[in-house]
Parts: structure tokens; C-alpha cells; sequence
């Protein structure tokens, strides 16, 4: 954990109240916090630091992690190649994260990356914005995410047919930042930051693989600056009842206050309607990118992921 983000981070069990954390015998080597503890007095919860990985979820206040496919070494490896295979000059690879990327301004302030995975989009708007924190629930992804941050390159292990494998070293361009990048394990339901903290904001892909979807926005629109702020946001909208009841969806259903399209009603709430997200948001443009993941060499899922990039400007609050 970079120490920049020890006067960033809140108790997110306490939301939302916002309570500061205490840290607690932290080992710091080089501007990294290495091990340690961050306390929160109000609820005495504690949030450890282990092997330089911060975790700010309830659900890590033990020292094992829920079972989750996000977990293992295959998905791991499929994310990898997903994020940064046109870095390892795959003829297969898409550059949807450089299509994300020039959808966003050069912003000063902070920028938080939403659902980073393994942190390709946080490196991208590392060269956008002064600071960036990169937030996913899996440790996997987090530690190799900080992995490449700190090293510059790491193996990654493609899967080529059935047990056959190859190994591919994936090196970070020399040119992209690193000082002012760091990831932290947390809950997009809960962000562990204060109201209006950041300037840019990025959620790719996630809003169908949280239970509580408007949760989701109203977490992210409290962590936004109240103007001056830039928002982009993609998802193909693979709703499913194995992540989030139906009647919490926020589309694809023909009753309920979401019916219709995902699209269409993320637009309306961007917009304030139904008084979810204020100050409203203004749509700038959308389309969409397509992006890939990777199985094995014979075996890819081609996803359509439709986006919105919003802004906002200085605000009024009616």
C-alpha cells in the first residue's frame, strides 16, 4: 500500500458515517506499507495490510477469503492476457482498453478505478490524473495488479489445449506511471473513501457482477466530486440471478421500476431522475467496445460492452 492513500482511506463499515482509520504498526519500505493495520476507533474493526495489500471489506476481517473463481490461477490468467494482451503482441488481443482510455480528459486529482481487475485501465489513467486507486474485491487480481506496479513485468501462464501451457513475460511500457498508482482490495458497494474525493471515475464491466446494482451508482456518485467531474462507465449488461435478484437489476426485466434496457435507465438515473444521483450527470457521448477474454488458444468470448462517458460540471444543488 502506497502511503499516499493513508490519508485517503474511511472505515467503509461505518458508512455512512465517515470515520478515519488508525494505522497500527505498519512496516514501511520505501513509501510502501508493506504490513500493518489500519483501525477504525468508532467500530473497532481492523483492516490489515498484508505483503503490501491493503483490505478494506468486512469480508476480509478474517484471514482467509470467500471462495470465488476470481480466485484461481485459470481466470487469473485469462484477465491477464484480457488486459495487456496487445502488450504481448497477441495478434488475437483487443485494444478496448485503449479505446476506454481516449474516451476520458486529462484531469488533475484523484481517479479511482472501479472493478480494476488486474489494473490495465488504472495504469491508463495513471497518465490521465495526478493519483489513482485501483478497487477489486479479488486478491488475486489486486496482487498481481500491484505485482506489475511494483516490478514492471511479470509471467503469465496461457493456457494453449488441455493441460498444455506457455509461458509469456509481460512487460509494462518503461513510459507509464507508477508512483502515483496503487490498488486496494474493496467492496463496490462500500468504497472506502470520502464524499467528493474524486475527479475521475471509471466502473468497466461490473454493474451486472454486484448484488445491489443502484447501490453501486449511488457509492460511486458519493465518492464524486459534486462538479468538475468526469465519469465513464461500460457494461454489456449480462444480468443474472446467480449475482443479483431480479428485482434488483437495473434493466432487462418487463415490470418493475427498471424495466427495458440497461442502457436507457442507467442514462435516466445519470440524469437525476427518480432524485438517485445528485447533482445530475451530463451525457457526453456512448457507443460501445468490443473486448475479449481468453480461455485457451482455440477458445474466446467476445463481449459487446456499452458505455457512457457523463460529466459534471459545478454544482447546484436544488
Amino acid at each position: 500500500m502506497k502511503t499516499f492513500l493513508l490519508e485517503l482511506l474511511i472505515c467503509p463499515a461505518c458508512l455512512p458515517e465517515e470515520r478515519p482509520l488508525q494505522a497500527v504498526a505498519l512496516d514501511v519500505q520505501k513509501q510502501d506499507i508493506v504490513s500493518g493495520q489500519l483501525v477504525c476507533r468508532a467500530c473497532s474493526r481492523s483492516y490489515p495490510i498484508r505483503r503490501g495489500v491493503t483490505f478494506m471489506t468486512a469480508a476480509t476481517q478474517s484471514n482467509s477469503l470467500a471462495p470465488s473463481k476470481y480466485e484461481t490461477a485459470a481466470v487469473l490468467s485469462s484477465y491477464l492476457w484480457s488486459h495487456y494482451g496487445d502488450l504481448l503482441n497477441d495478434p488475437d488481443a483487443s485494444d478496448a482498453y485503449q479505446q476506454w482510455a481516449a474516451l476520458l480528459e486529462p484531469k488533475g486529482g484523484l481517479a479511482i478505478d472501479i472493478g480494476a481487475a488486474v489494473g490495465r485501465f488504472s495504469f491508463e489513467l495513471g497518465r490521465k490524473s495526478d493519483l489513482v486507486i485501483g478497487v477489486d474485491r479479488s486478491y488475486a487480481f489486486v496482487k498481481a495488479a500491484r505485482n506489475l506496479l511494483l516490478t514492471g513485468q511479470t509471467e503469465v501462464e496461457l493456457a494453449v489445449e488441455g493441460l498444455l501451457s506457455r509461458k509469456e513475460t509481460l512487460t509494462l511500457p518503461h513510459e507509464w506511471p507508477a508512483d502515483s498508482i496503487d490498488f486496494i482490495v474493496g467492496d463496490a458497494l462500500a468504497l472506502p473513501f470520502r464524499q467528493g474525493t474524486f475527479a475521475t471515475l471509471a466502473s468497466l464491466n461490473l454493474i451486472d457482477k454486484v448484488a445491489k446494482p443502484l447501490k453501486h451508482l449511488t457509492e460511486l456518485n458519493r465518492i464524486a466530486h459534486c462538479g468538475e467531474a468526469q465519469l465513464l462507465f461500460s457494461d454489456p449488461f449480462s444480468w443474472s440471478t446467480e449475482v443479483a435478484a431480479e428485482q434488483d437489476w437495473l434493466g432487462g426485466t418487463t415490470e418493475g421500476r427498471h424495466a427495458g434496457r440497461g442502457m436507457d435507465n442507467l442514462k435516466t438515473l445519470l440524469q437525476g431522475h427518480d432524485n438517485h444521483l445528485k447533482p445530475a450527470w451530463r451525457i457526453d457521448r456512448q457507443g460501445q467496445v468490443w473486448w475479449k477474454i481468453r480461455t485457451h488458444c482455440n477458445h474466446f468470448e467476445l463481449i459487446r460492452s456499452c458505455y457512457i462517458k457523463a460529466d459534471r460540471h459545478p454544482c447546484h444543488w436544488d
